[in-house]
């Protein structure tokens, strides 16, 4: 992306300016370090220079694009006075081959390398998943595309495992759902050290990033599995834990597909596979339960509410802190296909509403952002922003003064102390109604589910910026989802109430 921040929203100065005192002159130079993908500075305009100008945004856009895809840093310096008056009146000056005809093009092809599944790869994996009943399916953080859902569910039937997926994978929705072997309740049956214990998985294969879930990541680290299978098609060498046995760099659909068909026998009556199902089934009707009893607005249903109301093919933008955690806990199994992303990253919250703006000025159906009120504080000008833009955007505001996740840890239990509120909760103190209407927004307070509910409804389809606002009481919100927790520890023993 071209650098047009970093002093006072301006592009670079030009290289005769930088570092003699200039007004409003940093130097931006590799300001972003290995942070990004590449980086390059382009000369000052010139004329001349259309066919590198034209070959620079081609090389940049291939590279962001992967694999591995992300950003990259153009540095564009330009001079005094950038205005029309210094384009040329005779248009053929900026013909960059100096003949009007000969090549017109604003862009050349990129093609995006192709990763092949080889032989010896697939041999190696084949014969791992042979040697071990007890395995898992693991889906973290992924944009899961094409039919890689239909292969999943084709490979977890082959090897007779579960597929645990996060709620940032996107699998947990999709007509897909009703073949798959999908363990939704895995962050909170894993949190009961009874069931981690007993159902300890002796392979893995992982597709994604790092899971969400902390219970998960504990799962994997206090029973390490004897093997362990990465399927990363763009080579990027997610493995915090350093478990990988085997990095297998190809496409995940096509290597899903492979192994399902050179697996000797689908296993039949898998009593391990029956045991998380099992499990699974108890664990969401005790969920359910539980969360039904809840009458107070609290962010374990709120979550479930949000997801029965999205449409097919929505996309759900979910801020990190306690939005992405709380869908990870409590987003349920739908036939209904759903995009779900987040800046997972360096798991940050500035710039939500503005990822969220972005997402949804792609056209490619309703966005929603689920977001908390300290988040939210962090880029209210992405508001004002979608205002100016007439973007449309739902945005779910979880306000429960402050940064709720903190409440869920140990410096919790020191409170004045440590000055718990002011140096971890940090409450913005918004007014929310204020802000909304400055932004041109719908603004609507929720006070119950049935409003909820309605609004959810109304707001679904809604060309505008809309903002729900939702205020939760940060101890009662703890309470809820220990509750839930334990709910789904008791319910999934056999024969166990």
């Amino acid at each position: 992306m071209g650098d047009a921040r970093g002093d006072g929203g301006r592009a670079h100065r030009p290289p005769e300016w930088r570092d003699w005192g200039a007004g409003q002159t940093i130097d931006q130079h590799r300001l972003y370090g290995s942070h990004v993908r590449w980086f390059a500075e382009a000369p000052t305009p010139e004329t001349s220079l259309l066919r590198y100008a034209r070959a620079l945004a081609c090389r940049a856009f291939a590279v962001a694009s992967g694999p591995p895809a992300g950003p990259v840093h153009l540095n564009l310096p330009f001079r005094e006075p950038l205005d029309p008056r210094v384009i040329p009146e005779d248009q053929d000056e900026l013909d960059p081959l100096g003949a009007r005809g000969r090549d017109e093009r604003a862009y050349f092809e990129v093609s995006r390398p192709t990763r092949t599944l080889d032989a010896q790869s697939l041999q190696a994996a084949r014969d791992c998943i042979s040697r071990h009943p007890r395995g898992a399916v693991i889906c973290g953080p992924m944009d899961a595309e094409g039919d890689f859902a239909f292969a999943l569910s084709a490979l977890a039937r082959a090897t007779g495992w579960p597929i645990i997926a996060d709620a940032l994978s996107s699998l947990r929705g999709g007509p897909h759902v009703k073949e798959a072997p999908l363990v939704a309740t895995a962050d909170l049956l894993l949190r009961d050290p009874r069931f981690a214990a007993e159902h300890t998985p002796s392979c893995v294969i992982h597709f994604g990033d790092a899971p969400t879930s902390k219970a998960i990541r504990n799962w994997l680290d206090e029973y390490p599995p004897e093997d362990f299978i990465r399927v990363d098609p763009d080579g990027s060498w997610h493995d915090p834990a350093h478990q990988n046995t085997q990095v297998i760099t190809a496409d995940p659909t096509e290597v899903c597909m492979s192994l399902a068909a050179a697996l000797p026998y689908p296993p039949e009556g898998s009593a391990w596979l029956a045991s998380f199902l099992d499990a699974e089934q108890r664990a969401s009707t005790a969920l359910e339960d539980c969360l039904e009893s809840q009458e107070e607005i609290l962010e374990p249903r709120a979550v479930r509410e949000l997801a029965a109301a999205l449409p097919e093919d929505a996309l759900l933008y979910a801020s990190n802190s306690m939005p992405v955690r709380d869908l990870d806990a409590f987003l349920p199994v739908s036939p209904r296909k759903l995009r779900i992303i987040a800046n997972r990253g360096a798991a940050g919250i500035d710039g939500m509403v503005s990822s969220a703006l972005g997402a949804a000025a792609t056209r490619l159906g309703p966005v929603t952002l689920l977001v908390g009120d300290v988040a939210l504080a962090h880029d209210l000008s992405g508001l004002f922003a979608a205002r100016r833009l007439g973007e449309s955007l739902r945005v779910i505001v979880f306000d429960n003064r402050g940064g709720g996740i903190f409440s869920f840890l140990p410096i919790a239990e020191y409170g004045e102390p440590a000055d718990f509120e002011k140096y971890f909760l940090t409450p913005p103190d918004l007014d929310l109604e204020a802000i909304a209407r400055a932004a041109g927004a719908r603004y609507e307070r929720i006070t119950d589910y049935a409003q909820l509910r309605c609004c959810l409804e109304e707001t679904r389809d809604a060309p505008a910026l809309q903002l729900l606002h939702l205020e939760v009481d940060r101890e009662h919100n703890v309470a809820a989802f220990r509750a839930a927790a334990k709910a789904v520890g008791n319910a999934w023993r056999p024969g166990e109430a």
